[in-house]
């Protein structure tokens, strides 16, 4: 599903949960030079940081995954777009005091 070159974007203000695809799909709309049909992935997250919803373009119509934590919460972030394992440490809760790259591909 999030092959290495996928784009992953974070919208950073709070969302209301209880937007669905019209809701989500107007911010990003508003909030994202990236077009919705794009096959990026956006990502929202709740005011108090345990739910999170993601909408993307699945070739033939839109899709959300939605994740509710049942302890904790998912850590604040300034970037707005995230790589793939910055995306995947958000999901898993961890929290980098510091990374450093150890090599480029590119």
């Amino acid at each position: 599903m999030f092959s290495a070159p996928s784009r992953i974007f974070l919208y950073n203000n709070p969302m209301d949960m209880r937007n669905g695809f019209e809701g989500l799909s107007f911010a990003i709309e508003n909030n994202f030079s990236e077009k919705l049909t794009s096959g990026a992935f956006f990502v929202f997250l709740n005011k108090k940081r345990n739910l999170m919803k993601i909408l993307y373009w699945d070739n033939d119509g839109l899709a959300i995954w939605y994740k509710r934590l049942e302890k904790g919460r998912f850590q604040k972030n300034k970037k707005v777009q995230l790589n793939r394992k910055e995306f995947f440490m958000l999901l898993e809760g961890i929290t980098p005091k510091k990374i450093e790259k150890r090599y480029s591909v590119f």
